[in-house]
């Protein structure tokens, strides 16, 4: 489907903001076939490594805009995470399996962000109808009933310029300007602390350091420990409230931090700087034409990891749903439920974060913490449960809503998610497929779903049993949209695709 374009701006989308975010979500237009402007205040990627975590369902996501290969050879899998109190004892323990998870990827990998951008830089050359402009620093956007005018200074030449789009969406950091032009005030979760941050090249093996995160629950200095790709290695020491930054990231005092690690003989330091970690979520994340993704809508303390994995899963739940509203299948208020289902996930990854910050202030793991009790002389097991989303799109039985659907594997050899691309699918039962009449088949065929019985994929047949459901209708962020158990279930399924407010994305795009 082409998307409507009688007195269309110059621009469908506009994206202010070229970090992983923000690239990833203009890799999903690009995939979509909308029209979009990127703007970009600086003239290339950052050179120096800032996160260096994500999970399987980011990768998943890079699976679904076709660069997951492109950056396997960029990461490493990351065994887990290590609480150690004062005295070097175990007292919490964060495991990461090293199977494949039911995402179709493993749970963690470490990775060094310069490497990953140009991964996703790269991938945007493979839409034509999208456009890059670096050195374009936003500085005005004035909203009417068609559009957004977005006001830029090219900073190479000093002129000003300008540019229509219907739609603005700020991935541009913790001070967005969008977020100003909208007007949306932070909801401050309490969490500001300074933690200097320290990356080193290591000169020479340490294997001793070991290859699992260590957090050091020391109430006199906590820090973190994390190795990175190759020789890389990280530490995010506390900065305590009478400390000076300019005395702290001084190259002798940062070696009198690192000395229970390494020395000058071990390693080089390639960059030292001092970060106020926030908890902080924008109250709003939509005002008409204008809307935020990553680190412009919430900010998170790093102990989980989380940042960036909960930016990208931002983009996968905004595109698809912004693409329908282009395409005129659905009204606007449908990007309301990007606000209502993102929010509050991000929030409880927010609040476990900050927990994990408590903890590690602490010499002993807080009597709170959902985190099992610790055994004799054992420490105690962190097994962290994806949150579901909050209120949003729903349809037929809901047991599952808010998860994300597993992925599985065809009996050509090919993942469900290669199969599907970023559209809507319907995961069945054989048998209630072949019980279905022609009107529903004519249906899912006009709506654009996918669908996928249990004789095609290893292993939905048991899922779906293990779920008690026979069918499952799955949302382009591979999210359940609502499942059905009865004709009943099925029935609301099929009018929920059918509707203005539950879209199908029909959009065809090749990777080539």
């Amino acid at each position: 489907m082409n998307i409507r374009r009688a007195h269309r701006p110059s621009f469908d989308v506009a994206v202010v903001g070229l970090g992983p975010v923000g690239s990833t979500l203009a890799n999903l237009l690009g995939l979509c076939g909308v029209n979009t402007l990127v703007l970009e205040r600086e003239a290339q990627a950052y050179h120096l490594p800032r996160a260096v975590h994500f999970d399987d369902e980011t990768m998943r996501v890079f699976q679904t805009i076709g660069l997951s290969d492109a950056i396997l050879p960029h990461v490493i899998l990351s065994p887990g995470m290590r609480f150690v109190d004062a005295d070097g004892r175990l007292v919490l323990d964060w495991p990461r399996p090293a199977e494949i998870t039911p995402m179709g990827w493993h749970l963690s990998y470490r990775f060094h962000q310069p490497d990953l951008e140009k991964v996703l830089n790269d991938g945007l050359r493979r839409w034509p109808h999208l456009v890059v402009r670096n050195r374009c620093d936003v500085f005005a956007l004035d909203q009417d009933e068609q559009g957004v005018r977005v006001r830029y200074e090219d900073l190479d030449t000093g002129r000003l310029a300008e540019a229509r789009a219907r739609y603005v969406i700020g991935c541009d950091g913790a001070r967005s300007l969008v977020r100003r032009f909208m007007g949306s005030a932070m909801d401050d979760l309490g969490f500001h602390e300074r933690w200097l941050v320290i990356d080193a090249l290591l000169k020479r093996e340490r294997p001793d350091l070991g290859d699992h995160s260590i957090q050091f629950c020391n109430s006199k200095r906590p820090a973190t420990y994390v190795r990175g790709t190759g020789n890389r290695r990280r530490w995010e020491i506390t900065v305590r409230p009478d400390e000076q930054v300019q005395a702290v990231t001084q190259t002798e005092q940062i070696w009198q931090l690192l000395a229970p690690w390494i020395s000058p003989d071990d390693a080089v330091l390639e960059r030292a700087a001092v970060y106020t970690f926030h908890s902080t979520i924008a109250k709003r994340w939509r005002n008409g034409r204008l809307l935020l993704a990553g680190d412009s809508a919430h900010q998170t303390p790093p102990f989980l990891g989380q940042g960036m994995c909960a930016g990208i899963r931002d983009a996968a739940n905004l595109t698809w749903k912004l693409y329908a509203v282009l395409c005129g299948d659905a009204e606007a208020d449908l990007l309301d439920t990007y606000e209502s289902e993102r929010s509050p996930h991000v929030r409880e990854f927010i609040e476990l974060a900050i927990r994990l910050g408590g903890l590690i202030n602490t010499k002993a793991i807080e009597a709170g913490l959902a985190a099992g009790q610790p055994r004799d002389n054992a420490a105690a097991k962190l097994d962290v449960q994806k949150p579901l989303l909050g209120p949003g799109l729903a349809a037929g039985h809901t047991a599952l809503l808010g998860r994300p659907t597993p992925q599985f594997l065809l009996s050509d050899g090919r993942r469900t998610d290669d199969h599907v691309g970023y559209r809507h699918c319907l995961l069945a039962e054989s048998a209630f497929l072949a019980g279905l009449s022609q009107a529903a088949h004519s249906t899912l065929a006009k709506a654009g779903i996918t669908v996928i019985g249990s004789n095609e994929a290893a292993g939905l047949g048991p899922w779906l049993l293990q779920q008690d459901v026979r069918a499952v209708m799955v949302r382009p962020d591979r999210y359940v949209l609502g499942a059905a158990r009865n004709e009943s279930d099925f029935a609301a399924l099929l009018a929920a695709v059918q509707s203005p407010a539950v879209p199908s994305v029909t959009a065809k795009y090749s990777l080539a």
